[in-house]
């Protein structure tokens, strides 16, 4: 009916010409700027054994700033089977999620692996600040676990036993 909006072939016709314009557009895209959205492949991402702890028991990767400076930081964390960390607290929370493997938490500053629950990749685990935890992957688990941990620094790490270390086998 005339009078009453775009017909059919009108309305073929626009989209064409949308579809040529959209796609004009990205052949003028720029190339990423690296300066601006950096990024860093999984092979390029460095696991260090962290602090005193036996090799192959806990590692971290930190991605952005680190947990001993001030302000933001971005880390990984990979515990390895049959290892977990005796009970501490941190000044500051600390925003986790399972990126694989499956990681074994509890609350509290006696330890006692027995008592963790598993939490599946993908979980998201808020540490409140200064509230004593544990974690780590009991031995007889098939993988480590991987762990995206974000937070303020510095963090004040307080252990519920000093004179014990913070990577205990199980």
């Amino acid at each position: 009916m005339a009078g009453d909006g775009i017909n059919r072939r009108e309305m073929l016709a626009m989209l064409g010409g949308m579809a040529s314009l959209l796609m004009a557009g990205r052949a003028e895209s720029s190339t990423i700027d690296t300066s601006q959205s950096m990024y860093t492949l999984p092979e390029n991402i460095k696991f260090v054994a962290q602090g005193n702890a036996p090799p192959r028991s806990v590692e971290s990767a930190f991605l952005y700033s680190s947990p001993e400076k001030e302000g933001i930081y971005y880390a990984l964390l990979r515990w390895y089977p049959g290892y977990m960390s005796a009970p501490h607290n941190y000044a500051t929370d600390r925003l986790c999620v399972v990126v694989s493997g499956t990681w074994w938490i509890n609350s509290g500053a006696d330890f006692d692996p027995g008592h963790t629950v598993p939490v599946p990749a993908g979980t998201f685990v808020r540490r409140v600040a200064r509230t004593w935890h544990y974690d780590g992957v009991p031995r007889g688990e098939p993988e480590p676990a991987t762990i995206a941990i974000c937070g303020i620094g510095p963090v004040d790490m307080r252990m519920a036993e000093p004179d014990k270390p913070l990577a205990r086998a199980v």
